[in-house]
């Protein structure tokens, strides 16, 4: 029970990594809010949760969105412990592409969802965060290798893992602790979200798992374990880092 009572917010917390978060949260004794853009899925994510959590539909790349959602929680919780940034994306609609033919519509589109959004999550729940509490970034190993059509959405999560640094030293006064959970490839919805067959994706998936020393794709749960050791006190010693939790790609 390393988060007993501590009230956390979770952007993108119905479904995929969020959720997984979310679930590990909740063995540990934590409480609060989940965020998404879809209600059903947030309906469904608390239903399994149970009552410590609550929903809040929100998009984050709107200020207006993030203000209402930390006045909310605040009213119904108190201050915050514990602030996971988590919404974000790679995958859909307009979202791939390599330099030559990336748009400029789908660049910014990449960089409010993956960069601008994390700048003005944090700053917006400034105000409702107790001194002392911390803050876990969502990145990606796309920060640190690169992979093919994905050149704004790495840059973008690339700065992800420089606000941890930035924003740490910004707020020691504080005391609030910033640090990065960088996955690499997760099993979650967004496979479904490609638009392929289940043929194909399967495919896709296996081809992930041989270039995964470990020979596995990752589960969400093992994403919340991660968040769980950054969101406790048992990193009270850690500001401004990341942990690469990608079975050994970045490494080998």
């Amino acid at each position: 029970m390393r988060l007993k009572d501590r009230v956390a917010v979770i952007t993108g917390g119905n479904s995929g990594i969020g959720f997984g978060i979310a679930q590990e949260f909740k063995k540990e004794g934590a409480k609060g809010v989940i965020v998404g853009r879809n209600q059903e899925t947030l309906d469904a994510s608390i239903d399994k949760l149970g009552s410590d959590f609550s929903a809040i539909k929100g998009d984050v790349t709107k200020l207006e969105d993030l203000e209402r959602i930390f006045k909310e929680t605040n009213e119904k919780y108190g201050k915050l412990d514990i602030l996971v940034v988590n919404a974000g994306g790679g995958i859909g609609s307009g979202t791939l592409g390599s330099v030559v033919e990336t748009a400029e519509s789908d660049y910014e589109k990449m960089m409010d969802l993956n960069l601008k959004s994390v700048f003005f999550t944090v700053q917006k729940a400034l105000p409702y965060l107790k001194d002392g509490s911390s803050i876990v970034l969502t990145a990606s190993i796309a920060a640190h290798k690169a992979f093919s059509g994905m050149a704004v959405y790495a840059a973008a999560k690339a700065g992800v893992r420089s606000f941890a640094r930035s924003f740490s030293s910004d707020l020691l006064d504080r005391n609030i602790r910033v640090n990065v959970l960088s996955p690499g490839t997760i099993e979650t919805p967004v496979f479904g979200k490609m638009g392929l067959p289940e043929e194909v994706i399967s495919q896709a998936k296996s081809g992930f798992e041989d270039l995964i020393p470990i020979k596995r794709i990752g589960q969400p749960k093992e994403m919340g374990r991660v968040a769980v050791f950054l969101a406790s006190d048992d990193s009270s010693f850690i500001l401004g880092e990341e942990i690469i939790a990608d079975g050994g790609v970045a490494n080998f």
